[in-house]
């Protein structure tokens, strides 16, 4: 059997093709970026062609980089951002931009869905969460209700991962994660719930894609798509999943009651299990990477972003700097001067509205306890702590009521390669932190591991435990356990102070944004 997998870890800002031996070693990689588009307020949006340009192109590169020969790949997989809506006409093209995961455009259709099941707890019973405009049957309703051309035209939607499994295959699917992320996947019997959409929603059931496991081979590289990636046509593409399972598979975190947190632009806490536990706090059950097992899935919007905005914000001279290589690892040298705590600073990194801890579409992000004597550096600080509050809160959940306990943080994800974030961590958890060898391509690497149980390689998953291995440890500081005690709770705070004003600005922000659509 040829010894590579061509894994690729399709995110928000870019693609990465990852090359990965059937150990899970990582052997080269390249990136390719693209744009997200946002036409309106609270609307994110991208070109599904992007995705595949970055595909083939980095591809290309990974096996010119490393000289490896298109005989010896295996197979190519997926690992790819959640929640996106591309709704393809009947000769497989895509109608409109991709509706992503950060898109919030259908909050009236996900609380008249909560109205129609007599509230969250109803269909959290039913489907396994409760729906918020980000999600992706609000979304559907949205496209039939105000694009009607395009809904009556859809022959099918496809999410990131269906869409690349097409541009690869030909095949129009969705893997059994991507499904259960749309509240629509039987954990029992795994179809989709056809009497959710048809009796109360709506939604045409001819418009839902054929649903495959994450280990299935759905088929082999067209002719085109070979050519463009150069590889061999009939290379086999495994399904993969979205990048969360993937990413439990990736820390090793893979057996019953595991549990691992993600720190990427994005972050969750993620738990694998075979109880099929019900949603609630914004945390969600999924579809685990695993045939046989959920995935308690519990997501914060905006964790790596929070450094991201704070860098294009506050470090455009350090950026410009031809001196300065890394802005991020500037930035860690900087919060490591400031005192824990950030002299009481808090931020709250909500960016774009919250799903775990906090489940409101409406919640926005604040500076809070600002005073004069605060630096830019303070700012800094408090949003490294603002995102470890937020895990701590999230793990607290996870840990009082689905009843997992979490001694260790296995984190993955580019900020576990930020050695002031993990220290950070640990001391507002009070949790030993362990990061892994190349922990910004766990994605990546655990859809090769994916495709590594797809071939045959590995019997089960509960084998790739022993693949995956712990780099680095941090233990907590005792010394700074009263200060962020203290601000952990002044943080929980803030959020039940103030969330009335937060729905009251951005209800009315939203209000006007679509009365000037109107105008225009």
């Amino acid at each position: 059997m040829a010894e590579y997998i061509v894994a690729h870890d399709v995110g928000t800002s870019g693609s990465k093709a990852v090359l990965v031996d059937t150990d899970g070693r990582v052997w080269g990689k390249a990136f390719a970026p693209y744009r997200v588009y946002y036409p309106r307020a609270d609307w994110a949006e991208q070109q599904p062609e992007d995705w595949w340009s970055a595909v083939s192109s980095t591809t290309r590169q990974l096996l010119e980089r490393t000289a490896v020969k298109p005989g010896d790949i295996a197979c190519v997989v997926y690992s790819t951002q959640m929640l996106g809506i591309i709704p393809m006409d009947s000769a497989g093209e895509p109608l409109r931009p991709a509706i992503i995961w950060l898109d919030n455009r259908a909050c009236d259709q996900a609380c008249r869905v909560m109205r129609r099941f007599a509230g969250p707890r109803i269909f959290a019973t039913v489907a396994g969460a409760t729906l918020c405009g980000k999600d992706g049957i609000p979304k559907l309703m949205w496209l039939r209700e105000e694009e009607p051309d395009t809904y009556g035209k859809m022959a099918s939607f496809l999410d990131v991962d269906g869409y690349l499994i097409h541009r690869s295959t030909g095949e129009m699917v969705m893997d059994w994660s991507g499904a259960s992320v749309f509240v629509g996947l039987d954990f029992k019997k795994r179809p989709w719930l056809h009497d959710i959409f048809l009796r109360y929603i709506g939604i045409d059931e001819g418009k839902f894609p054929r649903l495959v496991r994450s280990i299935d081979r759905v088929g082999g590289l067209t002719k085109e798509a070979a050519s463009q990636c150069g590889l061999l046509e009939g290379t086999p593409v495994i399904a993969g999943a979205g990048d969360a399972p993937c990413a439990a598979v990736g820390s090793g975190a893979v057996g019953e009651g595991d549990g691992h947190v993600y720190l990427g632009t994005s972050g969750w806490v993620g738990v694998v299990t075979s109880r099929m536990p019900t949603g609630t706090c914004g945390v969600a059950a999924v579809h685990s990477a695993d045939p046989d097992k959920a995935f308690l899935f519990a997501e914060t919007e905006t964790a790596g972003a929070c450094l991201q905005w704070i860098a294009d914000q506050f470090y455009r001279a350090e950026q410009r700097d031809p001196q300065v290589s890394n802005v991020f690892a500037l930035m860690d040298e900087k919060v490591a001067e400031v005192t824990p705590g950030s002299d009481y600073l808090i931020f709250t990194p909500w960016l774009y509205g919250e799903r775990a801890p906090v489940d409101d579409c409406y919640v926005r992000s604040t500076f809070l306890n600002l005073s004069a004597s605060h630096t830019r550096e303070h700012l800094l600080r408090a949003v490294y702590e603002g995102v470890a509050y937020n895990i701590r809160w999230i793990v607290e959940i996870v840990e009082d009521k689905f009843h997992f306990p979490l001694p260790v943080l296995r984190v993955i994800g580019g900020g576990a390669r930020s050695e002031p974030w993990m220290r950070i961590l640990a001391d507002v958890t009070h949790k030993r932190v362990e990061t892994v060898a190349d922990p910004q391509e766990a994605g990546a690497v655990g859809a090769a591991l994916v495709a590594a149980v797809g071939l045959g390689v590995y019997p089960d998953f509960e084998s790739l435990k022993r693949v995956v291995k712990v780099d680095r440890t941090v233990e907590p500081d005792a010394a700074n356990a009263a200060t962020y005690d203290f601000l952990f709770q002044s943080y929980k705070e803030v959020y039940g102070n103030l969330k009335g004003l937060y729905s009251r600005l951005n209800q009315r922000r939203s209000a006007e944004a679509s009365l000037s659509k109107a105008k225009s």
